[in-house]
């Protein structure tokens, strides 16, 4: 693994580290301004709005969870990352989640003034 690559997954381990926190400011530092989240009935553009909408999740329905991503694929092409990844969310007192909660996500990140951020987010479910 090179460096870059290091880096990269370094970003997904800070992000649910934030999500482990309930910190949706510091989840959504990792984005850049412009960002997009698309997820089955969901589009978020900005970083601004994944914030407002992380901090309402982790205020309502993720207060307590955790997420989980493995990343599959991970390629690094100069300032431009892409990772294909399985990830789901495991509910506050669960130990794992469910089959049908799982996902395929991918992610964008960018590196911008040296510092890897999400570009964009997408997933949808994995069966």
């Amino acid at each position: 693994m090179n460096s870059s690559e290091t880096a990269v997954r370094e970003v997904l381990g800070r992000l649910y580290e934030a999500w482990g926190d309930g910190d949706a400011d510091a989840f959504a530092d990792l984005y850049v301004d412009d960002a997009t989240v698309v997820m089955p009935g969901v589009f978020h553009q900005g970083r601004a709005a994944v914030r407002d909408y992380m901090a309402a999740a982790f205020d309502g329905p993720l207060k307590g969870s955790r997420a989980v991503d493995e990343p599959q694929d991970v390629r690094v092409h100069g300032d431009t990352a892409i990772i294909v990844s399985r990830a789901g969310i495991v509910m506050a007192g669960e130990q794992e989640y469910p089959p049908e909660r799982e996902r395929l996500a991918t992610w964008v990140l960018s590196r911008r003034d040296g510092r890897w951020l999400v570009s964009a987010y997408a997933n949808a479910p994995a069966r």
